[in-house]
């Protein structure tokens, strides 16, 4: 189940045209109520949600305290601000397209190759698909076809509801990343890692559904200790990951809370649920910066 952590915790990359799925048929509203946090000084106020890059329709989580924080913040900041396909693929490509070496096929070890293969044709994809791309990609792009195949749409994520919403009121969006760093984590990966990686999202197509199911239940019930326990546990087995995508990142973004506390005004910032849980998770490491964050009950 690490894949399945993995991408949902981190973060998950833009799908490209041909991996592209229908959106999942409407369904009725259900009330949850995720995990909020707060701090504040005198002239400060900042908000941390954590988010589900791609949900289910019928999920009502945008109201109550979320909706209320959101309404009264001046502006709203996600990991990377929502680039439109065009400005995705025009990052993306040069990172992930391999023209030259040897295939991807190639690069998977002789005894996993048969697995891989029929991981894809779970997924309705040709085992060669992918031959020409680097493998983070290709797991990347095993998660969106997962994502789809379990009907999670990233138009019903709640980066894409919170990115509309201050749209409409004119607020001011901005990122604590660039798409090009976030990608540019998985493609920095040793080979070795990105093929576990890989290899990892093919175990774990047969789970794929049941897990992410837990995950949101979770999130929905605003339980972020389950949450953390569930999404980071298997990242202590994959030390090179967990500190490009989790660790170094959470640290990053402590920091610059600190800082941005140093200016008036109230901010919104929705990051993916993995960071926000956890023993190593930002609120944790902004108390020990010193600043205290409060959960919001609602």
């Amino acid at each position: 189940m690490r894949f399945i952590k993995i991408v949902t915790a981190a973060f998950l990359v833009a799908a490209t045209p041909a991996c592209a799925q229908p959106a999942p048929a409407p369904a009725a509203f259900k009330d949850v109520d995720p995990a909020l946090w707060v701090v504040k000084d005198a002239d400060t106020t900042i908000y941390l949600f954590g988010t589900i890059h791609a949900l289910k329709p019928g999920l009502s989580w945008f109201d109550e305290a979320v909706k209320t924080a959101f309404d009264s913040s001046d502006s709203l900041v996600l990991e990377i601000p929502m680039p439109s396909p065009e400005e995705a693929q025009k990052v993306m490509l040069p990172l992930a397209i391999d023209a030259t070496g040897p295939t991807l096929t190639d690069k998977i070890p002789a005894d996993k190759r048969a697995a891989y293969a029929a991981g894809l044709a779970k997924l309705g994809v040709p085992a060669t698909a992918f031959d020409r791309y680097q493998p983070w990609f290709a797991a990347a792009q095993l998660g969106q076809l997962s994502l789809a195949k379990a009907g999670f749409g990233r138009e019903e994520g709640v980066e894409k509801q919170l990115d509309a919403a201050a749209q409409a009121a004119h607020k001011p969006v901005s990122g604590l990343e660039t798409l090009g760093q976030q990608l540019g984590y998985f493609h920095d990966l040793p080979q070795d890692a990105q093929i576990a990686f890989l290899l990892s999202g093919v175990e774990d197509i047969d789970k794929f559904d049941g897990e992410i199911n837990k995950m949101v239940d979770l999130w929905s019930a605003g339980n972020p200790d389950g949450l953390g326990k569930l999404m980071n546990e298997d990242l202590t087995k994959q030390p090179v990951l967990k500190k490009a995508l989790l660790t170094d990142r959470n640290a990053r973004w402590a920091e610059w809370i600190e800082k941005r506390m140093d200016q008036p005004g109230t901010i919104f910032i929705a990051v993916g649920a993995g960071h926000l849980a956890g023993s190593e998770s930002v609120q944790a490491l902004l108390a020990k910066h010193g600043l205290k964050v409060t959960r919001i009950k609602y």
